[in-house]
């Protein structure tokens, strides 16, 4: 990843939950690098309107890397309008396989509100098991909290800001300022 490059560079955590007929995607707002923190309100989490369905797509990795992802994947969806999935095998496809793509540093989770998947570098679309995914530092601390909060009732939006709360609270990566964005079943 990127700290390979720039040895010290930190931040994210990004949280997709599904439940109820929606998915929440929640991502936090710090950048860090080794001990400073360089800027507290990053946004990481962003709404695409592309072939007239709504996508939501989290990030983690390289901020530039990302928004060219996030660029082929809008492109992608134009082309098939209303196939997240294929969408994403193809964006998949062109990461690994184009020389160009390839050392992109970066990770998405995005959801059209029915399906959610992480998609990687490594030509990875993965659907979550449990209705939950999670990437970046705090990933794991908030996919563990999301998962135990999964059990009870709470809808995805409380279980979401809990979740981040935990990571935060644990991961020296991650803040409390979160973008959260919702999308419902087309």
């Amino acid at each position: 990843m990127a700290e390979d490059k720039f040895p010290g560079w930190h931040g994210t955590t990004i949280l997709g939950i599904r439940r109820g007929g929606e998915v929440v995607i929640a991502g936090d707002g710090q950048v860090s690098l080794g001990p400073t923190v360089i800027k507290g309100t990053a946004r990481k989490v962003r709404r695409l309107s592309a072939g007239g369905h709504d996508v939501v797509c989290g990030f983690a990795g390289s901020t530039a890397d990302a928004f060219t992802l996030l660029e082929r994947l809008e492109k992608k969806l134009e082309a098939s309008p209303g196939q997240l999935a294929r969408a994403c095998v193809d964006l998949a496809k062109d990461w690994r396989l184009d020389k160009y793509l390839r050392n992109l540093e970066a990770m998405l989770i995005v959801s059209d509100g029915a399906d959610l998947f992480v998609i990687t570098g490594a030509g990875d679309v993965l659907e979550p098991e449990h209705d939950v995914a999670a990437i970046g530092s705090g990933g794991n601390y908030a996919l563990a909290a999301a998962r135990g909060l999964m059990l009870t009732e709470m809808p995805a939006e409380e279980v979401a800001r809990k979740a981040m709360a935990i990571a935060a609270d644990i991961c020296v990566y991650t803040n409390g300022n979160l973008t959260v964005e919702r999308v419902r079943k087309p």
